[in-house]
């Protein structure tokens, strides 16, 4: 069920942060799925299953699905060269899986998003600020907080997993900050998944205290003189360390904010019918079976 009543007179676009579901099934399939030249197929298979739950609970006319195909390549790198540098390129054998995915979401007359200078998270923050001008509502299919301070009113975000919905009043719940603050919040206190090491000193629950505070990172930095007199435990140092650390800290929330000027297709992401062939074809190569198929062709026939 939808959380908002307001919600359902407003049309909804679904925006599916993929990489996510790839890498997820990536790790959790079995290893002894294989495609005709014998690479593994065990992502292309777990996404299939997550989406096609996806399109039959949620039934979306809307629906947009972003893949990541910047890592290395955008933007932030030119800013920041260490940004993300602790992760491990993906190997040949799931890269390979990856266009599959793809391909499947484009047989199934789903649009898919990609850029080379904007991440997934950017497109689908451009396209959510599009779509919001027409009138349109924002499911968010992802687990990532970042992602978070995209939502406004009725929109919502999706954690398909764990079967969790949460709109912007319910994102203080889970972050300890406002939705507007979650860039903020992520340039004070760091986030170790993206590689950006935040200021010193200021860990979650004193970035959450600040903000609770001046309400933004603007504010705070203007007004670095009261932080020592905050009952926070080390607010001293933490003022010396916001004084020290000020420039870099505007470049933590230049990686942290999630951009809503990305290039994106002409169209409103309306489902368009699949391509029963290429499905058939995409069926053959990657082993699915009977099962699958039908729920393919079932989703493709909208």
């Amino acid at each position: 069920m939808h959380s908002y009543n307001a919600g359902m007179t407003r049309p909804t676009l679904h925006l599916v942060d993929a990489s996510l579901y790839v890498f997820r099934a990536w790790h959790s399939m079995p290893d002894d799925f294989r495609d005709d030249d014998g690479w593994p197929t065990n992502a292309v298979h777990g996404f299939a299953r997550f989406l096609l739950e996806l399109l039959e609970r949620e039934r979306p006319r809307h629906i947009a699905i972003a893949f990541d195909e910047s890592l290395g390549s955008n933007f932030r790198h030119a800013i920041y060269p260490a940004y993300k540098a602790n992760r491990d390129p993906a190997p040949p054998e799931l890269k390979r899986q990856f266009v599959w995915c793809k391909a499947l979401c484009q047989a199934l007359g789903l649009v898919t998003l990609a850029h080379a200078d904007f991440e997934a998270d950017d497109l689908i923050g451009s396209a959510a600020h599009a779509m919001r001008g027409q009138g349109f509502r924002s499911v968010i299919v992802s687990a990532d907080k970042d992602l978070s301070q995209l939502l406004q009113a009725d929109d919502e975000q999706y954690d398909f997993a764990k079967g969790q919905r949460w709109g912007h009043a319910g994102v203080r719940a889970r972050h300890g900050v406002r939705a507007e603050q979650i860039a903020d919040y992520l340039a004070l206190a760091g986030d170790a998944v993206d590689n950006i090491p935040g200021v010193q000193g200021i860990g979650p629950k004193s970035a959450a205290v600040l903000l609770s505070h001046f309400g933004t990172l603007n504010a705070l930095l203007e007004r670095i003189d009261e932080v020592p007199f905050l009952r926070l435990r080390g607010a001293a140092q933490m003022a010396a360390r916001l004084r020290e650390q000020r420039e870099q800290t505007l470049l933590w929330r230049r990686l942290t904010t999630v951009a809503v000027d990305a290039p994106l297709p002409e169209g409103d992401f309306r489902r368009a019918r699949g391509d029963a062939a290429e499905l058939t074809a995409l069926a053959d190569w990657i082993g699915f079976g009977d099962m699958t198929r039908k729920r393919l062709a079932d989703a493709a026939s909208l």
